[in-house]
């Protein structure tokens, strides 16, 4: 969503520069590092109330699924119905669905590392399928960063249009980290018996910085992402979870050859399956109070039909206050978003 505002909207429909939007970015970062330090940030993660953080972790595992089976072409888009069934005889398709099969039976026999094995043995049958392209080197020196970075335009920073831009940029971003730290820490068991989340302000410290460096490296929005959840869902529970995949990262800038021949369609199932893992917060959710499971059902199929993590959490608080008050409950709802 970020990413598509960015390019489409901010450089293609309004006409900016791409500079235009990284100055957007980094003042975004900037404000993010002062709201977190200020606890704003914090005190929105814990305002949600505790069953709507256990229905985002569910959203979050349907709208990792859903963009899983879209990367793969098993569903392709439908002007009729949103999504219709792909070609799944043949191509990306079929070869997502083989894989599919593949890291099930892996799941299901315990192999330590079965999305990773899924993938892999995905990509290598893809090779007699013609959807995986063999590179012509495994390494190569990642390109430099002359051309983009610290690329900002201050002289415009005071105009209307920014204002508009960086107010976009900073809700969506904040819904979205927010959404992903709470749905990947009910789902990895790290929330307290209060539904708060430990050390929630050095994790967004992490997320800020990363926002307003990110932006002088050149990148549009670096942010807490949803496929942290692959990780969660395959034992990771400690922050050397992220310092191994940024180590890992870090050497896949030289191998840059290597993992760009792995087809979308050898990750969908990984993505599929992670979607399936999430789900197990349901449980925890209270289904027979209807003023908890409604806006719960709300956050979660919300999701992936609006292909928005905060979209889903603005329907989700917002039938929650509305259900509450309308049914003489409004003090719960006060003590729900206020925590």
């Amino acid at each position: 969503g970020l990413n598509a505002f960015f390019a489409f909207t901010v450089v293609l429909n309004m006409g900016h520069t791409w500079q235009f939007a990284l100055t957007a970015v980094f003042i975004e970062g900037l404000i993010f590092i002062l709201l977190t330090f200020l606890n704003v940030r914090e005190a929105i993660v814990d305002s949600i109330p505790l069953n709507l953080k256990h229905a985002v972790s569910v959203g979050i595992g349907l709208f990792i699924a859903f963009i899983g089976l879209q990367n793969s072409g098993i569903v392709v888009n439908s002007d009729a119905t949103l999504v219709v069934m792909g070609e799944v005889h043949m191509g990306s398709a079929l070869l997502a669905l083989i894989g599919l099969a593949f890291t099930g039976i892996l799941l299901a026999r315990n192999v330590r590392g079965a999305l990773l094995w899924g993938i892999i043995g995905t990509t290598i049958l893809g090779i007699p399928m013609g959807l995986t392209t063999l590179p012509d080197r495994v390494a190569s020196l990642p390109p430099s960063l002359t051309p983009i970075f610290a690329q900002f335009e201050f002289s415009q920073i005071f105009t209307f249009d920014m204002l508009i831009v960086l107010f976009t940029f900073l809700f969506i971003d904040m819904f979205d980290t927010v959404g992903t730290l709470v749905g990947v820490s009910s789902k990895a068991d790290l929330l307290d018996e209060n539904g708060r989340l430990p050390k929630a302000k050095q994790a967004l410290f992490a997320d800020a910085l990363g926002t307003t460096v990110g932006a002088v490296l050149g990148t549009s929005t670096v942010t807490t992402y949803v496929e942290s959840a692959a990780g969660v869902a395959d034992g990771g529970r400690t922050g050397l979870t992220a310092l191994s995949a940024a180590g890992m990262f870090a050497i896949a800038l030289f191998l840059s050859p290597l993992f760009l021949m792995v087809p979308s369609a050898a990750t969908a199932p990984a993505l599929i399956l992670v979607g399936f893992f999430m789900l197990s917060p349901i449980m925890k959710i209270n289904l027979d109070d209807y003023t908890e499971a409604i806006p719960a059902f709300l956050t979660i199929i919300m999701m992936p039909l609006t292909y928005s993590i905060a979209e889903g959490i603005a329907y989700g608080l917002g039938s929650y206050v509305v259900l509450k008050v309308l049914t003489g409950r409004g003090k719960e709802a006060f003590r729900g978003i206020s925590g």
